[in-house]
């Protein structure tokens, strides 16, 4: 059985709506008042970039 060969992981509709969270994560935190900014913010832009990241880690431990 021969696998279907995939373009990568920018397909995944998981990662493309990780990616449209982060979007709104950071167009969220600029409403935050200045000095959220600095803890709370910089946390959620942290780890909203995290899982993009981690499901390219992943797809690539499987893929390539």
């Amino acid at each position: 059985m021969e696998r279907e060969k995939s373009s990568g992981f920018e397909e995944l509709i998981v990662w493309q709506e990780a990616r449209k969270f982060r979007q709104t994560i950071d167009l969220l935190v600029k409403s935050f008042p200045a000095d959220e900014r600095y803890r709370l913010a910089d946390q959620l832009i942290r780890a909203s970039r995290s899982i993009s990241a981690n499901i390219a880690e992943g797809y690539g431990r499987y893929h390539f």
